[in-house]
Order: C-alpha cells, then structure tokens, then sequence
C-alpha cells in the first residue's frame, strides 16, 4: 500500500482538516489548547509512517513554508482586529512594553541556563536559541482568549502580537552580528525599522486605492499574493517584513483615522468594507488550515527520545520558571495584583519552532536537544490550559453567587410585597368593619369635609 500516493494524501489531508475542525470544538469546551492535540496526532502519524515508509523523512522545507505563511496569516488576522482609537492609546503602549520587557528579560535568563548547562554553547549562540523560546504565540493565545474580559482578551491580542514582530526583529538582529561585515549595528537596525515603516505606510496606501478599483470578484487571493510577494521580498532586502504586513492590517482596518479629512475623498466605503470583511473570513481559514498542517508536520518531524532526557528536563523546567518568574514581576509593575490568568497566558508555538529551524549553520550547537524546544511548548501550553480551566470554574463560581444573590432579593422582595399586600388588606377590612358598626362617623367624616 502506497501510503503516500495522491489520492490517499488527499484523503489523510481531508481528515487531518477535519479532525483540526474538531479539535478546535473540543479546545473551546476544556480550554485545552487545539495546538497541543495537533502536535500530539502529528507523534502518532509519525509512527503510523514509519511502519509504511521505512526510511525517514524531511520536513523541514515544508515546515519552514507552512510556517512562514501561517506566521502571515496569523499577524494579519491579529492586525485586522485592533482598533486605533485614543483611548486605547495607553493600553497598547503598556502591552507593547510588557512583551518588550518580557522578550528581552526571558530571552538573556534562557541564554545564561542554555549557557551554563549545553557543553560547547558560546553565549552568542545561547542569546540565538533564546529568542525563539522567549516569544508568545498568537497562534496559541488569541484564539485561546475569546472566553476572557474585553481588556484582558485586548490585552493578550496586543502583546501575543509585538511579541512575534519584536521576536522576529530580535532574532534576525542577533543573527546580523555572526557576519561582522553585514552588521550595520543599533543605528543600521534603526534605520532599517523605519524604512520598513515606511515602505509599509506606502504600499498599503496604493494596494487599499488599487484594489477598490478592481471590479473582479476573485482579487482577495490576488491581494494575499501581493502582501506574501512584498513579505518575500522585504525579507531578501534585510527589511522586518512582518511589520509591513502588520501596518496593511492596521491601516486597512481603520481607514478613517489614516484617510483623515479631505482624503477620505479617495475611499469608495462600500467596496472597501466588503474587502475588510472577505478579507478578514479568507485570512481566518488560511490561518486555520496553515496552522494544521504546520504543527502536525511538526509532531511528525520532533525526536520522542530527547522528552526523556534529564538533562532536557532540567533545562526546560528552568527555563520555564524563569519565564513566569519574569513574567509575574512586569505584570505586577504593570498592572498591578489582577495577574490572572495573564501570568499564566504565555505559550511558546509557532514562531517558536519556525525560527528555531531559521538558526544558520555557524550558530548550531550540535550538543543542542530539540527536545528542550518540545518540552517548553507543551509545558508552557498545559499551564495555560490550566490556568484557564481554573478562570472559567470561578468565573462561573462567581455567576452563581451573582445568581444565588438575585434569587435570594427577589425571594425577600417577594415576601416583603406579600406582607405589604396582607397588611393592606387588613387595613381596607378594619375601616370597612367601622363604618359598618359605626355609621355616625362615616357620616360626620362626610359633613366635615362638605
């Protein structure tokens, strides 16, 4: 049997969809990240492919493009749901400088225990393998967040976000000083941010007057290929290519604060919030599918063996702690004692493994396990799904006090209408037996007011 022939990778393609599909149902229900159950059919296909296909596989081309496109999607999905408005100016300033601080402190602790602890791991190279697992996934928590308080769900969707782009950034800035003649250093780093900015600024003003000038129906394919087209190619010109996709994303939807005045002169409303809206549906499901595939062809490709190590143990577990240790002090300088579950809402996932694969030849560690990178990523996953679990059980606490308070008041409220209704009737009851004994009174009651 030819496990991989076309029709039957079509058939397990279909199934693997479809199990995603489910996967997602049963995450919103236990809070059990859908991520986690991928990876985890990902193991299990990869024996199910070893008894049919004996000799071993590579993925890492593939994985490396599912994860770039997934990476995408996922910030272009994430930019399309921020609103710029005033009075969400200081929240967005605090999560920016939360993952900033987050990124940085996590990032050099990692790279002291990867130092300390991996024979032959100069620091250099430490502070490189840090960065991948110092970095949120958004893949993981934004659409882990939905059940949580407007602000904390904002929050998380602030930070998850400039985690990835500031990680990447740091990433590809580190790796910059292997090569000290490509090294442009701070100043060159800067000039290069703003460039980005500025080419981002400039091609999302001509793709948003363009595009509503297109009258054909199928354009927004068109338009993921031009976005995946100038990703590409910012990247082969040494640009933060994920900026320019996130400024498409933002200017796009809040075209009023970027067309302010007489330039909203330029917009034909309709057209564009019918691309906003298209575009926000096809940019959700490819993420969806990307995101699939991505992390079940990474449980496919992840040694089991390393999980079992001691020294993997100890590592991810230091590294782990170092993580929320960090975490706890800036939310707690931050936004003060409401730390929870935002302390526990860091998962390591996609751009996490996508960059850990982007590490050049001269900066790998052979004595580096792939399993510290497994370990963390479950690690770091589970807590949140219990730190979740653990918020909607008392939030749910919390509803049924509310619940047993207004059922107790309108119990009261109840008992005390009655004993006024009683009290009333006895009142009508005693002037009626009065004036039935007494009718002088009712008479002269009648002559006084005359």
């Amino acid at each position: 049997m030819d496990i991989l022939s076309s029709y039957n990778l079509i058939i397990e393609a279909s199934v693997i969809i479809i199990l995603s599909f489910w996967f997602n149902g049963i995450s919103k229900k236990t809070n059990i990240p859908s991520v986690l159950m991928l990876i985890v059919l990902g193991i299990i296909l990869q024996y199910v492919l070893k008894y049919f296909v004996p000799e071993a596989l590579d993925f890492s081309g593939g994985l490396e493009i599912l994860g770039i496109v997934g990476l995408i999607m996922i910030v272009l999905e994430a930019a399309l749901e921020l609103e710029l408005k005033r009075e969400k100016l200081v929240p967005i300033l605090k999560s920016m400088a939360i993952a900033l601080i987050g990124l940085v402190g996590s990032a050099y602790v990692a790279a002291l225990i990867l130092y300390q602890f991996i024979p032959d791991m100069s620091m250099q190279s430490a502070l490189i393998y840090a960065t991948p697992l110092s970095i949120l996934s958004s893949a993981i928590i934004i659409p882990s967040v939905s059940g949580l308080s407007e602000d904390k769900k904002e929050f998380h969707i602030y930070e998850s976000t400039f985690s990835d782009i500031m990680g990447i950034m740091m990433f590809y800035y580190l790796i910059g000083g292997l090569n000290p003649a490509e090294d442009a250093g701070v100043v060159g780093f800067a000039g290069n941010l703003i460039l980005t900015i500025v080419i981002g600024l400039a091609a999302s003003y001509a793709i948003i007057l363009i595009f509503q000038q297109i009258k054909s129906q199928a354009k927004l394919f068109l338009l993921i290929a031009v976005l995946l087209l100038l990703y590409a190619i910012g990247k082969k010109l040494h640009l933060s290519s994920l900026i320019i996709i996130l400024i498409f994303g933002l200017v796009i939807a809040n075209v009023k604060l970027f067309f302010p005045g007489k330039m909203a002169v330029f917009l034909e409303n309709d057209k564009l919030n019918q691309i906003y809206h298209e575009l926000h549906i096809i940019t959700l499901e490819t993420a969806f599918v990307v995101r699939t595939f991505f992390f079940v062809v990474f449980g496919l490709s992840i040694a089991i063996g390393s999980l079992f190590n001691f020294n993997v143990a100890l590592i991810s577990i230091l590294i782990a702690i170092s993580i929320y240790g960090i975490r706890f002090l800036i939310l707690r300088v931050f936004i003060g004692k409401d730390t929870l579950p935002q302390l526990f809402v860091a998962p390591r996932g996609l751009i996490t493994v996508l960059l850990f694969y982007a590490i050049p030849a001269q900066a790998q560690v052979a004595n580096f396990e792939s399993g510290i990178l497994l370990f963390v990523i479950i690690a770091t996953s589970l807590i949140m799904t219990w730190a979740m679990i653990k918020d909607k059980r008392k939030m749910n606490t919390l509803l049924d006090e509310i619940d047993e308070e207004y059922i107790e008041r309108n119990k009261a409220e109840d008992l005390l209408r009655e004993r006024t209704d009683s009290e009333a009737l006895e009142e009508n009851s005693m002037e009626k037996e009065t004036k039935k004994d007494f009718p002088e009174i009712d008479d002269s009651l009648g002559n006084l007011n005359e």
